[in-house]
C-alpha cells in the first residue's frame, strides 16, 4: 500500500512537472515534450498531476486531447481501482 502510493505520488509530481516545463520551454521556443509523453505521463497514474498542471499553468487549455483525454483517463484509472477493490480485497492498494 505505502509503495503504491508514493508511486502515485511520485507520478503526479513529474506529471505536474512536465506541464511546467513544456510551458516554460514553449514560451522561450525551445525543445518541447511530445505530446504523447505528457499522455502517457497522465496514463501511468500521473493524470491528478497533469491536470492539476494543465490548470496552474494555462497549459494544453485548448487541446481537446488534454481538456476531454486527461479527465478521462482519471475516471477510467478511478473505476479500475474501485473494481480491482472489489473484487481483490486483499491488493495492496
Amino acid at each position: 500500500m505505502k509503495s503504491f502510493l508514493i508511486y502515485l505520488l511520485a507520478m503526479n509530481l513529474i506529471a505536474m512537472a512536465a506541464m511546467g516545463i513544456d510551458k516554460f520551454k514553449a514560451r522561450h521556443d525551445a525543445w518541447r515534450i511530445p505530446e504523447a509523453t505528457l499522455m502517457l505521463l497522465a496514463a501511468l497514474g500521473g493524470s491528478v498531476g497533469a491536470i492539476l498542471g494543465m490548470t496552474a499553468f494555462h497549459h494544453k487549455t485548448r487541446h481537446l486531447k488534454f481538456t476531454l483525454g486527461l479527465p478521462v483517463i482519471l475516471i477510467l484509472q478511478l473505476l479500475a481501482l474501485y473494481y480491482l477493490r472489489q473484487w481483490l480485497p486483499f491488493a495492496l492498494f
